[in-house]
């Protein structure tokens, strides 16, 4: 029988698993899902079930017309001590039980290829899940490997990120190269700087080809944030005023916008007092009806399907000048041309934090542009505008290599079954 390894990659907005032969050493296939949950409003009456994961919890999310619990970017949770679970139909849900549904996904279809139960697994993990944070970067581990156990994965190693992605590009290069990684995805922007060597894969010792890593908590859920925040949220009420004492003109708190610009604070609005705060706002506010719009938002669970048009919106500018930022949902109503320019004015003040960020990290390991051979992007943030720009600019005589934005760090986290061996 066939010995096998997973490399899972599990993502912010997508989750990727390669399934690696080790006795062929080859990669067998690798499987990709979106990391979504979705807790349907009643269990199944035939099995008692209550969630959906990946691209069937979009359809059968909208297919019940938004109603339930939809649940993203749970990457992003792993590392906040102020979470501690969630009830869902009663039960209690923790971070890990969280990416345990996921993970048992992925393992689930990757078993029924391989026809036998894999308990082996390199997972990939941020390099900081929360800005150097040591305590918070420790909680999201412990919790990441305990959701793998209750996957089913009794033998586990962590690997970072980037260092995975550089895994699967060292098997396309065909010389030793010095190669700054950069993996931009949902939630972080990690770097790595190493050596690659085609003669050195699958070696057992790769601890002296890895120079530097860092990485900032910033990706491409800040970007759908900042679009959110200034072009979003004007629909939703942001600007409107209210007089709840004659004469007295006030306008809403921002604070209460600044709850639907990030998903995870959707939940924020599920309180009595707030939904009591609101309904009280938009009477005083003689029935604004941008305002309503917020209502209609928060009551009908709208967040995820206003997300995607967001994201559409990005993944269209990534290739084009001009884009429509379009939703039209319960009578709230967005029909606006967005430019190229007007986005990168949107999302500067976080692509500024990334080049902070990278310069920073050049200069504390004394890594100067003659020093690099290659820049090696991945993940989907890479594909954005300003971002490609940034480094194009920032090194122009490097050549920029990309591999799948989404499958290249599972690859390379497959490949890295020496971690085994320590």
């Amino acid at each position: 029988m066939s010995k096998f390894l997973y490399g899972i990659d599990f993502g912010t907005t997508n989750s990727a698993l390669s399934i690696y032969d080790e006795e062929k050493k080859e990669i067998v296939d690798t499987i990709s899902i979106p990391s979504l949950i979705y807790f349907t409003e009643t269990k199944s009456l035939i099995d008692n079930e209550s969630h959906i994961v990946g691209e069937k919890a979009i359809e059968g999310y909208l297919n019940d017309g938004m109603k339930g619990r939809f649940i993203k970017s749970i990457k992003q949770i792993l590392s906040r001590t102020t979470f501690t679970e969630t009830r869902i139909h009663n039960k209690r849900y923790t971070a890990a039980d969280l990416v345990t549904l996921i993970l048992k996904d992925l393992k689930f279809k990757a078993d029924e290829i391989i026809g036998q139960n894999c308990n082996k697994a390199v997972i990939g993990r941020p390099v900081f899940f929360d800005d150097d944070n040591t305590q918070k970067d420790t909680l999201a581990q412990t919790r990441l490997k305990k959701a793998a156990e209750n996957a089913g994965f009794s033998d586990v190693r962590f690997q970072f990120e980037p260092i995975g992605a550089a895994f699967a590009y060292e098997k396309t290069i065909t010389k030793r190269e010095r190669v700054l990684v950069a993996d931009l995805g949902g939630g972080t922007t990690d770097f790595t700087y190493l050596i690659l060597d085609p003669e050195k894969v699958g070696s057992k010792d790769r601890k002296n080809d890895m120079i530097a890593s860092g990485g900032i908590y910033i990706g491409g859920d800040s970007l759908d944030s900042a679009f959110m925040w200034d072009k979003g949220t004007p629909y939703f009420g942001k600007n409107t005023t209210y007089e709840a004492t004659p004469g007295k003109v006030l306008n809403v708190p921002k604070s209460l916008f600044a709850n639907i610009c990030t998903w995870d604070k959707m939940n924020f609005f599920n309180g009595l007092k707030i939904q009591k705060e609101i309904e009280e706002y938009y009477y005083y506010s003689g029935n604004d009806p941008k305002f309503k719009n917020l209502i209609t938002l928060i009551e009908n669970n709208l967040g995820y399907s206003l997300f995607r048009s967001i994201e559409k919106t990005k993944i269209e500018l990534s290739e084009l000048r001009i884009s429509n930022f379009e939703y039209a949902n319960l009578g709230i109503e967005i029909d606006e041309n967005i430019s190229l320019d007007q986005y990168n004015s949107i999302i500067e003040k976080d692509v500024n934090k990334i080049e902070t960020y990278l310069n920073q990290f050049l200069e504390t390991h004394q890594i100067k542009p003659s020093d690099i051979d290659c820049l090696f992007l991945t993940g989907g943030t890479s594909m954005v505008a300003a971002i490609q720009r940034l480094f194009k600019q920032k090194f122009p005589h490097i050549p920029l290599n990309s591999g799948d934005n989404f499958k290249s760090v599972a690859k390379g986290l497959a490949y890295s079954g020496y971690l085994f061996e320590n």
